[in-house]
């Protein structure tokens, strides 16, 4: 048993299973099993995602940092397990919020915009219809689909 594990216990017999701290553990432990290449049990996200969004409900969750992480983290866990689509929904939710809260050029913003733009080749494939809108926003400087990615998820 991980000290992890034994800390979730402990948070969940302490505080209940809905309390924040013990949610940040339950996305702990998944970005303990993702890092050791079990995803299945890396599902852990989707547990702490539904659990912020009972506790804090869910315009709350949209702004805090915690469940923006978790957000993250399923989003790379969709994409390990090959699931661009459902990577590329995750990744959508958590740009807004981290610009919202921790600023533009912040290191998460940037890391989120650099994994939206790995599944930039992956995301053409997935619904040409989703991308009716011109390449370009008028009195834009772009470079095509990356550029109109990047301002549908708010990340300039």
């Amino acid at each position: 048993m991980t000290a992890t594990l034994i800390a979730l216990q402990g948070y969940e017999k302490a505080l209940g299973a809905e309390h924040t701290s013990t949610l940040n553990t339950v996305n702990n432990l998944g970005n303990l099993y993702k890092n050791q290449g079990k995803l299945g049990e890396a599902e852990m996200y989707e547990r702490a995602l539904q659990g912020y969004e009972k506790a804090l409900g869910p315009e709350s969750v949209a702004t805090y940092v915690p469940a923006l992480n978790t957000n993250w983290g399923l989003g790379s866990l969709f994409h390990s397990q090959g699931h661009s689509a459902k990577a590329r929904i995750m990744y959508s939710k958590a740009p807004v919020g981290y610009v919202n809260v921790l600023g533009h050029d912040h290191p998460h913003c940037q890391s989120l915009r650099e994994n939206v733009s790995a599944l930039i080749p992956e995301a053409e494939n997935i619904d040409k219809r989703e991308d009716s809108r011109p390449l370009m926003i008028e009195g834009t400087a772009g470079n095509g689909k990356r550029h109109r990615l990047f301002r549908k998820f708010g990340l300039r």
